[in-house]
């Protein structure tokens, strides 16, 4: 069995699919790995320790005719031109928001599993791509508004008096958000954090950060995500987080709904009430932003404000955000791969759930709107 390992060819993406140290556990008898050169270069994994962990070096052309490609993001059209009626296509393929793919896939026969559809099982935790990721864009995101910010994070006691620390506000308690309440309170800061889920209360609190209680009634729908408000209450929560918003030195949004636009949590008024020189960093501006001025792929001024909409942030910390990508795709194919032969065993629940295409069939459809 041959697995290929390709170059990313999506602007700015700078992850590989399997590291060294991945590959290494995958090649041996029965079972070739085939890495396309350079793919691992700006993770920071030149080809030769590729070649040291048993991987051979190959064209593009070849490893995209390998029986089971493992990739991190969607594949162009060029590359989907190279993909067979026998190829197992596996990574982040985003079903639930681009069903053109998945149709693409399924017209030429295309067996695919996207990483973003891991569910939340505890036998899954290992494969949970979408928890990886995460954890790194959380983490960079309080990096970017430390950066950004003209304030220090910590209460310093100093020869010319004593600073006060900053006020970091986080929306969402998710990984991502969880991680930034970590981080931020790393550094020093006061924090605070709102969830729509009253679940995570006891989570924040764990992380020293305070937990805020606003007249919302919120829930938990399946897999552990937010489930969005009815419209009245969705305008209530936008009029009491202005009031917290306005009172910090940084915001930080992390909410997300699978398949949907994020849902509008920090209007432009809510931005305008916030003091000069404070910093808001949208984790979801590539669903459209929680904030209601945020340009996605940008970072922009507000009233004095710093907006930072920026994409992709897993790809900024590439070495790391590769080795935890990596080691959910290992976990995953040993679901797949069995002594070297391909194994599609739909009676397991991560396999059958995951798969998006199969014999010419789109398995997961976008959630409509």
């Amino acid at each position: 069995m041959r697995i290929g390992v390709p170059r990313e060819s999506a602007a700015g993406e700078r992850r590989v699919a399997l590291v060294p140290d991945g590959v290494r556990r995958l090649a041996g008898d029965r079972v070739e790995v085939l890495v396309e050169a350079g793919a691992g270069s700006s993770a920071g994994f030149p080809d030769e320790l590729y070649v040291e962990a048993g991987a051979r070096l190959a064209s593009a052309s070849e490893v995209w005719s390998a029986d089971l490609v493992a990739k991190v993001q969607r594949p162009s059209e060029d590359e989907l031109a190279g993909l067979g009626s026998a190829t197992v296509l596996v990574g982040l393929l985003q079903p639930l928001v681009d069903g053109d793919l998945a149709r693409s896939l399924a017209g030429r026969g295309v067996t695919s599993f996207s990483m973003d559809a891991i569910p939340r099982i505890t036998r899954a935790q290992p494969m949970d791509a979408l928890s990886s990721q995460s954890t790194v864009a959380g983490y960079k995101a309080v990096l970017l508004a430390a950066a950004a910010s003209g304030k220090f994070f910590p209460m310093l006691t100093t020869a010319a008096g004593t600073i006060p620390p900053a006020r970091v506000l986080i929306l969402g308690a998710g990984v991502a958000g969880l991680q930034a309440i970590a981080t931020a309170r790393r550094l020093g800061a006061v924090v605070s954090a709102y969830d729509v889920r009253p679940v995570v209360k006891e989570q924040v609190e764990s992380l020293g950060a305070t937990f805020l209680e606003l007249d919302v009634e919120g829930a938990e729908g399946v897999g552990g995500y937010a489930v969005a408000l009815a419209e009245d209450q969705h305008e209530r929560e936008q009029e009491l987080l202005a009031l917290h918003v306005g009172e910090s030195d940084v915001v930080v949004t992390t909410a997300l709904i699978p398949g949907r636009e994020a849902p509008l949590l920090v209007t432009k008024d809510a931005v305008g009430r916030m003091r000069p020189g404070s910093v808001v960093v949208d984790l979801a501006a590539e669903a459209g932003g929680n904030c209601e001025v945020t340009e996605p792929g940008r970072t922009v001024q507000r009233g004095g404000v710093t907006v930072i909409g920026e994409l992709n942030l897993p790809s900024s910390m590439p070495f790391h955000a590769s080795q935890m990508y990596s080691r959910n795709v290992l976990a995953f194919l040993g679901l797949l791969v069995r002594e070297g032969d391909l194994v599609l065993d739909f009676d397991d629940e991560i396999v059958r759930e995951t798969c998006v295409t199969h014999e010419g069939n789109v398995l997961k459809e976008p959630v409509a709107a």
